[in-house]
């Protein structure tokens, strides 16, 4: 029998992970706003988030969370990270027992600094918490390209079972047990784009980008790693994939955040023009945070933060990471 699938979020991703999912499982998603679930159910599209897209006809929405979780046997939660808590104590209501919870979510929590699957465990302890991460870019994926994720949860035979269930046509999933390796990636990831985008925006080059590519990966790989992530994590789809997909791509919000920057508007002026949520933005600040408490140099995302919560430049950041001293390849810098 088919598990049922529920989706909380009706943004890009979590309309393009419900879609997948409803072509083989009986599949509701939720979205906050009545008029985009009366959308889904009766035009088949999510043109806020998806224009031009079909959506699967048994693709289910609803806007009471009570409906889309009460009879759930999968929860992926799209719910961007500032506010998954919130939601979190409101399924806590509605939930069944051990039903298994997947964040689709890349951002930390401020304050706290917890991973998304952190944030499940503490809200609902008693449900395994697992994540999908990878380089997918939502239009892509929707217009029938191919393209890979990874399922990461400490059960393999939970794995296996969710590895089915968001599985489709083009869309290849592959499991792995470093939770917070790929949790770690998806987040940091956010960060290095929005300093690529920077000098796209400043048109600094190919040479330049693909340098900041790389070392931001070796940054990644450092905290990560600190964090309890393994290395081999950050060199594979979650890690490596998801940073150049989300660094190349004109449709990354977070690249796009950082284009503008560099084309010398504000932080202020780019948000309030976005309907989705740029991750990057908050998770720099968490990002810095955690790099202090565990002694890790992280001078991209140093440069970054000084930009959106300083008032520096992106050429003043520039400047500042093309100043600092290049010693062995293997170092900070």
């Amino acid at each position: 029998m088919s598990l049922r699938v529920c989706v909380l979020g009706a943004g890009s991703w979590g309309t393009t992970v419900a879609s997948i999912a409803a072509k083989r499982s009986p599949t509701t998603i939720w979205a906050r706003r009545e008029e985009t679930a009366r959308e889904i159910n009766a035009a088949h599209t999510n043109a806020r988030h998806l224009p031009k897209v079909e959506l699967p006809y048994t693709l289910r929405a609803t806007a009471a969370l009570e409906e889309a979780v009460r009879d759930a046997d999968v929860i992926a939660v799209g719910v961007p990270s500032h506010g998954q808590r919130a939601v979190l104590d409101e399924v806590k209501k509605h939930i069944r027992p051990w039903v298994p919870l997947v964040s689709l979510s890349k951002g930390l929590e401020q304050g706290t600094h917890k991973r998304m699957t952190e944030v499940i465990a503490e809200v609902l302890p008693n449900h395994r918490a697992g994540v999908l991460s990878g380089p997918n870019l939502a239009r892509e994926i929707m217009s029938g390209m191919a393209a890979a994720s990874v399922i990461a949860i400490d059960d393999d035979m939970i794995a296996r079972q969710l590895q089915d269930v968001f599985h489709g046509g083009l869309f290849r999933v592959y499991t792995n047990r470093d939770v917070a390796g790929c949790e770690f990636g998806g987040a940091l990831k956010n960060v290095i784009a929005i300093a690529v985008g920077m000098g796209d925006g400043l048109g600094v080059g190919d040479n330049t980008r693909s340098a900041v590519i790389t070392r931001g990966l070796a940054e990644m790989t450092r905290l990560g790693c600190a964090l309890g992530g393994k290395p081999e994590t950050f060199a594979g789809l979650a890690g490596m994939g998801d940073l150049v997909a989300t660094c190349i791509s004109p449709q990354s919000r977070n690249r796009h955040v950082g284009e503008q920057l560099g084309r010398g508007r504000t932080i202020e002026e780019i948000t309030a023009e976005m309907h989705m949520v740029a991750e990057g933005v908050k998770t720099t600040r968490v990002v810095l945070e955690l790099a202090e408490k565990v002694g890790v140099a992280m001078p991209i995302a140093r440069e970054v933060y000084g930009v959106l919560y300083e008032g520096r430049s992106a050429r003043d950041a520039y400047r500042g990471l093309v100043r600092m001293r290049a010693g062995d390849e293997a170092e900070p810098g």
